[in-house]
C-alpha cells in the first residue's frame, strides 16, 4: 500500500492479522523493506507487521538531501499515526536502528521495545560517509557496490543467491536516497538522547560486522538501561538472511518471552485473540462457582496450546474454528468467528472450512455454523 504522508508518498507492507501487536521494521542504508522478509513471515501470523520503505528507497518518494536521523524518525511515526497505531514494537536494522533510537527518544509512548540490530550510537567516521555520498551522486550506486557487500555479508555467503539479492536491491536505490541518508548517519550522534531511553531493548551484533562491531553494539546497550546484548555467530552487518533462523530467534525471545507462569501467559493469549473487553467481562463475572475452571482453562487451552509456537495464530483459529463446529459446539463457534478480527482468519477463510466440515461432518453441522458465522460476521461488520 502507499501512504500520503505530509511532503512523501510512502510504501508500506502491512501483514498479519488487524488486532495483533503492532511490529514495525525499518531497514537499512541501500536496501527496501523486503530484507525483513524472513523475519516478517516468521512473525505476522500472530503480529501486526509494518514495514516502510524509507524516504528515497524502495517505492518511497525520493526527496532532495540531505536527510536526518530524526527526520527519519519523524516518517516513521507519520506511518505509525496514518495507520492510527498508537504503540508498537520497534525493530531497525542499521541505520534504521538509529532511527528506532530517535523513534523512541520522540514518541517514548509509541514504543513497547526496541530490537536494535547491527547499529549504533554513532558509526564513523563521517568523511567515509560524506565521500560515499558524493560518489553516489557522480557515479552512481555501482561504483560503491563491491565496497558495500564487503561489509555487509561474510566471504562465504558473498555468492549466495541471497546476498545476490542483496546487490540487486542496493544497485536499484535511487542515488539521492542513499546519498542523503549516508550524510544523516554522518552526522548522527545519539548518545545522549539514547541513554535517557527507558523501554525493553534487544541490541543484536554480527560476531564479524566491521561497519558497527561488537564493540559498538557494547556501547549502545550499555547506554540502555537493562539493554541485552547478543551477538550472532558467523554474522557481518546484514544478518537477515545470512543468520536467518538467529535472527527470528532473538526477535522471539524479546517479543515472545517464556512465560514464568502459564495463567499469566495463557491470559495474555485469551486478551489477544478474544479481545481485552471480552477476557474483562468474562473475567469480572467469575464466582466462586467456576473460578478454579476459568483458571484450569486459562492455563491449559490458552497458556498450555494456543501459546505453542508450531501453528500461527491463523492456523490455530481455523483449527478451532472446524472443531467446534463439527462438535456442535455453537457457543463456542460463535466465539471463535469473533475472535477471527484479530487472528487473521478470513470471512472467506471460514467460507472454505466449512466446506470441509460439510464434507467430513456433516452438513447439518456446516449448515449450523454457517447460519452462525453470516450472523456473527454482520453483527461485526
Amino acid at each position: 500500500m502507499f501512504l500520503s504522508l505530509p511532503d512523501l508518498n510512502c510504501h508500506v507492507r502491512v501483514e498479519g492479522p488487524p488486532g495483533g501487536a503492532p511490529l514495525l521494521m525499518l531497514h537499512s542504508l541501500g536496501t527496501d523493506l523486503r530484507v525483513w522478509d524472513a523475519q516478517a513471515e516468521a512473525f505476522a501470523g500472530s503480529f501486526r507487521v509494518i514495514r516502510p520503505d524509507m524516504r528515497g528507497h524502495g517505492l518511497t518518494t525520493v526527496t532532495p538531501g540531505p536527510y536526518s536521523i530524526a527526520g527519519l524518525a519523524r516518517d516513521a511515526i507519520a506511518v505509525l499515526d496514518a495507520l492510527s497505531i498508537g504503540k508498537a514494537h520497534v525493530a531497525g536494522l542499521s541505520i534504521g536502528g538509529m532511527i528506532a533510537q530517535s523513534l523512541a527518544a520522540q514518541a517514548p509512548d509509541r514504543v513497547a521495545s526496541l530490537l536494535l540490530v547491527d547499529t549504533a550510537l554513532t558509526i564513523p567516521p563521517p568523511a567515509l560517509w560524506r565521500e560515499r555520498a558524493a560518489i553516489v551522486r557522480a557515479q552512481g550506486i555501482a561504483a560503491i557496490a563491491d565496497a558495500v557487500m564487503a561489509r555487509w555479508v561474510t566471504p562465504e555467503f558473498l555468492d549466495a543467491p541471497a546476498a545476490q539479492g542483496l546487490r540487486t536491491m542496493l544497485l536499484r536505490t535511487p542515488a539521492e536516497g542513499y546519498a542523503a541518508a549516508a550524510e544523516a548517519v554522518a552526522v548522527a550522534d545519539l548518545t545522549d538522547s539514547t541513554s535517557r531511553l527507558h523501554v525493553p531493548t534487544l541490541v543484536l551484533v554480527g560476531e564479524r560486522d566491521a561497519a558497527t562491531p561488537p564493540e559498538a553494539a557494547r556501547a549502545l546497550a550499555q547506554a540502555i538501561p537493562n539493554a541485552r546484548l547478543e551477538t550472532i555467530a558467523g554474522a557481518a552487518h546484514i544478518p537477515n538472511d545470512e543468520q536467518a533462523e538467529a535472527v527470528t530467534a532473538a526477535m522471539r525471545r524479546l517479543l515472545v518471552p517464556a512465560p514464568a507462569d502459564a495463567f499469566e501467559a495463557g491470559m495474555t493469549v485469551r486478551r489477544e485473540v478474544l479481545g481485552a473487553e471480552h477476557v474483562a467481562r468474562a473475567t469480572a463475572a467469575i464466582t466462586d462457582l467456576d473460578r478454579d475452571f476459568q483458571a484450569f482453562i486459562t492455563r491449559t487451552a490458552w497458556g498450555g496450546v494456543w501459546a505453542r509456537p508450531h501453528f500461527d495464530r491463523r492456523t490455530r483459529s481455523l483449527l478451532t474454528l472446524a472443531l467446534m463446529a463439527a462438535l456442535g459446539h455453537h457457543e463456542e463457534f460463535r466465539l471463535h468467528v469473533r475472535a477471527s478480527r484479530n487472528t487473521g482468519a478470513t470471512p472467506q477463510d471460514i467460507a472454505e472450512l466449512l466446506i470441509q466440515v460439510a464434507a467430513y461432518a456433516g452438513i447439518p453441522a456446516a449448515n449450523s455454523a454457517v447460519r452462525i458465522a453470516k450472523e456473527t460476521l454482520g453483527q461485526d461488520a
